[in-house]
């Protein structure tokens, strides 16, 4: 599974908008690795961001 899929597939669980550290957090993944599946998830628009620094599944 590729880091992308890992983060879209922890924000799914949590069902509430999550940070790039929590993200860390829960998936166990490297920060470095999170933040460019975040930043490709965002580019693609599979995520939004609805508060500053927050990011969920889009809808």
């Amino acid at each position: 599974m590729s880091a992308k899929d890992t983060v879209l597939e922890v924000m799914k669980k949590e069902g509430t908008p999550l940070n790039a550290g929590r993200i860390t957090e829960i998936s166990g993944l490297d920060r470095k690795e999170v933040d460019k599946a975040l930043k490709a998830l965002k580019d693609e628009e599979v995520i939004v961001s609805p508060k500053r620094c927050f990011w969920e599944p889009k809808k």
